[in-house]
């Protein structure tokens, strides 16, 4: 019995959302089709039904992500009380949680090394994404000029990205949680109109 859309779109969906921790966790280049495949409760056999290659997966995957991580800055920045909402965000972001959590945390974060190394397809899904969510940041700003406050954005958002992977790689807790206190002291200082 052929299974129907519905049930194919629902299993493609999965599969994205498997693939997206698991790309997230192991990286793109280390997590193999079978063991991504099991991870979602499938068969490697598969796979193929739904995508044509791991690429066009990666691809998908590092999409949703990233569109995941925009909607939960859009609900945090929606939800704190007026004028916190970035205050809320940054600390949120440069928190022990999210560099304990490399499954579901940014995925710039967690691929950036291999997003610039990958095809010509992630690479452009990353920086799509990448501006969305400087643009987001920039409409946080206020007291500057939209380029002006496009500049702070992309410095704050690639300060923090750096801030949590560096966070990652140190084998020191003490030194791994000062580098998250000080990105967040540094990002959120009193001279700064963030709203």
């Amino acid at each position: 019995m052929r299974k129907s859309r519905k049930t194919t779109a629902e299993t493609r969906q999965r599969i994205i959302e498997t693939a997206s921790e698991e790309f997230r966790r192991n990286g793109i280049e280390k997590t193999g089709l079978s063991e991504l495949m099991a991870a979602a409760g499938l068969t490697h056999g598969g796979f193929y039904k739904h995508f044509e290659s791991k690429e066009q997966l990666a691809e998908e995957s590092v999409a949703f992500s990233i569109d995941s991580m925009i909607e939960s800055w859009r609900r945090t920045l929606s939800n704190a009380r007026p004028k916190r909402g970035l205050q809320t965000a940054v600390k949120e972001y440069l928190s022990t949680n999210l560099r304990d959590d490399v499954a579901s945390g940014c995925p710039f974060a967690a691929l950036c090394s291999e997003m610039a190394r990958d095809d010509q397809s992630v690479r452009e899904t990353s920086t799509t994404g990448f501006l969305k969510m400087v643009d987001l940041i920039a409409g946080q700003l206020g007291g500057m000029s939209r380029p002006a406050a496009q500049k702070e954005a992309l410095w704050m958002f690639s300060s923090m990205i750096g801030a949590v992977v560096m966070a990652r790689v140190v084998t020191d807790p003490e030194i791994s949680d000062s580098i998250l206190r000080e990105a967040r002291k540094h990002l959120l200082r009193p001279s700064k109109d963030i709203r």
